[in-house]
């Protein structure tokens, strides 16, 4: 790729993450279309940290001289995992890559795996954020959703990461749930609030492809009360000092997600882990997507390979690759990083970015690329304008 230095001073090597997946649940939810499948009744602890470590051996070269921002376990369930072996794991990308000084650490957990013995050793290990899937406090959507709690459970939850010394931890709430009213999404809404977390991630209900729900629909709330939950809702976080500063995340000051934000703003993070994805960049301005093998028992065949794919990103799909990402910030970003994180003249978004401020999708602030509002509503339609 041949670096662009005319606008924002040319490509930039981004801050590196790294997403660790856990793909084992207790169950399989049925909406869901992550990578997750039910644990039996023997987890391949080791195994599946002696592949983590493997793997990471063989992307160091990609590294190229970065410590890491922040690591993030998801899956699938990681919590299910010991505090040993989410150690091993921290203390190996620790020695092979080094964190940063204020680095942000990620676990993923439901509530029905919540120890407190447990969550105060993840503490103890450096785990220093919780992300907590809780959906719903309600018995009724919990049971349609196919969750393995319930709401009492639930706020035993927060209480227990509290306890354990998190005092940065996020809910993972839905809405637009099975015969959810108005009033079921904002009871759920002020139950969360009440349990003081520092971010809260809420958003509406998909019926995605390879799911059950797909295969077998619920009956969800129509788009008037879809479009009524969501202002509703959005009005009771921003009362309550949850500003929206991205499509489904809130947060309290100061506490954003900081491994999503880089995610959103076309950083690189290392994908380890059955069916996990990265995106690294070369200091040449190369970009690469990798993928790797889905199912845990081919991920931890010695005679296969990890990485299932990947493919370097061509010029012409990297504007819409960075606006994919950084037009769900509701600030948007400086125009600058546009040539940061692509090493491709500003000038190249021209013809769509004014096209995309004549429909009122993008503001025509010539320091920012940032979604109107109506953008924001839009968002796949003002993405179109950017496909090559």
């Amino acid at each position: 790729m041949n670096i662009a230095t005319g606008d924002g001073g040319g490509f930039r090597l981004p801050p590196l993450a790294a997403y660790v997946h856990i793909p084992w649940c207790v169950r399989k939810c049925p909406y869901c279309d992550f990578n997750s499948h039910a644990a039996g009744p023997q987890l391949p602890e080791r195994e599946y940290v002696d592949a983590v470590l493997a793997e990471l051996e063989l992307q160091l070269e990609q590294v190229h001289g970065r410590k890491l921002v922040s690591v993030f376990f998801g899956g699938g369930t990681p919590s299910l995992f010991s505090p040993q072996a989410l150690e091993r794991i921290l203390r190996g990308l620790e020695r092979r890559i080094g964190l940063v000084d204020d680095i942000e650490i990620t676990l993923e957990a439901n509530p029905g795996t919540f120890e407190q013995d447990k969550f105060r050793d993840y503490r103890d290990l450096g785990i220093n954020r919780l992300s907590i899937g809780v959906q719903s406090f309600q018995g009724d959507k919990l049971k349609a959703l196919g969750r393995i709690h319930d709401g009492d459970e639930a706020i035993r939850a927060a209480d227990m990461a509290r306890a354990a010394g998190f005092d940065n931890f996020n809910l993972d709430l839905m809405h637009g749930l099975p015969g959810q009213s108005l009033d079921d999404a904002l009871h759920d809404l002020h139950t969360a609030i009440a349990q003081r977390p520092t971010h809260l991630s809420w958003y509406q209900l998909t019926l995605e492809p390879n799911t059950v729900f797909w295969s077998k629909p619920p009956q969800l709330p129509e788009d008037d009360i879809l479009w009524d939950i969501q202002e509703a809702g959005h009005a009771l976080l921003a009362e309550h000092g949850y500003e929206q500063y991205e499509t489904s995340a809130y947060a309290q000051p100061g506490r954003q997600a900081r491994h999503n934000l880089n995610y959103w703003t076309f950083g690189d993070f290392l994908g380890l882990g059955a069916g996990a994805h990265g995106k690294l960049s070369s200091p040449d301005g190369t970009i690469r997507r990798t993928w790797n093998t889905r199912l845990p028992k081919d991920y931890l065949d010695p005679a296969k390979a990890f990485q299932a794919g990947n493919r370097v990103l061509e010029p012409d799909e990297l504007p819409f690759e960075f606006l994919m990402n950084v037009l769900r910030l509701t600030r948007g970003v400086p125009v600058d990083l546009f040539c940061e994180r692509t090493g491709l003249s500003l000038k190249t978004l021209n013809e769509s970015r004014q096209e995309a401020e004549r429909r009122g999708l993008l503001s025509p602030d010539p320091g920012r690329l940032v979604a109107t509002p109506q953008g924001q509503l839009f968002l796949n339609d003002l993405l179109q304008l950017f496909l090559p």
